[in-house]
């Protein structure tokens, strides 16, 4: 396609006619075409201007979440994965000037792989090919190129821009698909177990092996060495919840007041659910009352297992995110408790687990 044709293609997509079209020409050609600018500077500028926008927006959004949970939003909505995936998503990657075969086979194997999908939601750690960085930097160099444009103006890039990142992830979205080989991690380390992830590649494979207190738990192979690290993690869990049914689900949390709501407890709940291969836990608001200054909220929780299906309802909240981690929390100490299909009702201080039956 003749570059004033892409121009014109881009520009349509994110809906901004660019004053300096010499940028945007710039922003889509890589390094590997010949006697042209290519986008390796505006890449540079728009790493870290979409960093400071996303940054922006997340400080106004989420007013009362520590640093720590914003650097990890910031992180997920502009890495490689979600950038390509937009480049991909917006038809982006068509666009793009190079004499690389390669990356043409890169591109169409990553752009195949994200059509067949057939979960819309959003993607965080890989699917099943890895995201070919060249797309996430003809993202990163298109949003510089409109910066540049709009004479730095950050305001108005986020405005033109925002689209292009849409859906944003959100906190929820992080609680509820936590990382495989962090949380791998974490429940060997609560259980006293030693956890090890060893890689070499086969020929063309990389192949990646779970091993726990020394003995082999998992393996998995892909032609990336970061696919094959998330496979095998997958893998390793569901096997290790097979093991560790008890310790997994009563760690540091059982004996204490059930009025203690667990950390994170959503995202632990979703956890539990994915490793028995259950439905993800669906949320309900069951009391809405009070002023806008003082609010009270109450919310339950309802899992699906293969005999039925429990319910729980939480404790009283100025806040639905605290009232969902409150049902959330008493699931799980439900759960704990042991055989969780032996009961049809029974009362808690705070509301009821019910069991109803497919």
């Amino acid at each position: 396609m003749k570059m004033e044709a892409s121009i014109t293609a881009v520009e349509q997509t994110i809906g901004y006619t660019f004053r300096n079209k010499k940028l945007l020409e710039e922003a889509l050609t890589h390094a590997s075409f010949p006697e042209a600018i290519s986008y390796e500077r505006l890449e540079f500028v728009g790493d870290a201007v979409l960093g400071l926008a996303i940054s922006n927006h997340l400080f106004l959004t989420y007013t009362s979440v520590d640093q720590g949970q914003l650097s990890l939003l910031r992180a997920a909505n502009v890495s490689t994965e979600k950038l390509a995936r937009a480049a991909v998503r917006y038809g982006l990657h068509r666009f793009v000037r190079h004499n690389t075969v390669s990356i043409v086979d890169k591109i169409r194997e990553f752009a195949d792989a994200v059509q067949r999908e057939d979960d819309c939601s959003v993607v965080l750690y890989g699917g099943s090919v890895k995201a070919p960085k060249i797309l996430a930097d003809i993202v990163e160099s298109i949003a510089a190129a409109v910066y540049v444009d709009v004479d730095f103006d950050l305001k108005k890039l986020w405005v033109i821009i925002r689209g292009l990142l849409e859906p944003i992830v959100t906190l929820d979205d992080l609680e509820q698909r936590p990382q495989p080989v962090t949380m791998l991690f974490e429940i060997c380390q609560k259980n006293g177990k030693k956890v090890d992830i060893r890689q070499w590649r086969n020929g063309a494979k990389s192949t990646a092996s779970v091993y726990v207190d020394e003995e082999l738990v998992a393996s998995a192979s892909s032609d990336q060495k970061d696919i094959a690290r998330l496979e095998v993690a997958k893998i390793a869990l569901h096997k290790l919840e097979q093991i560790l049914p008890a310790t997994m689900m009563s760690d540091s949390y059982a004996g204490l007041d059930c009025t203690f709501d667990i950390e994170a407890a959503k995202q632990k709940l979703y956890a539990i659910c994915g490793m028995k291969k259950w439905p993800k836990p669906e949320y309900s608001v069951e009391r809405d009352e009070g002023t806008p200054q003082n609010k009270i909220f109450v919310t339950s929780v309802l899992i699906a297992t293969p005999v039925g299906r429990l319910k729980m309802l939480g404790d009283e909240k100025s806040r639905l995110k605290d009232a969902q981690n409150s049902a959330a929390s008493l699931m799980i100490r439900a759960l704990q408790q042991g055989n969780i299909f032996n009961f049809t009702e029974q009362p808690t201080k705070s509301g009821t687990i019910l069991r109803v039956c497919s």
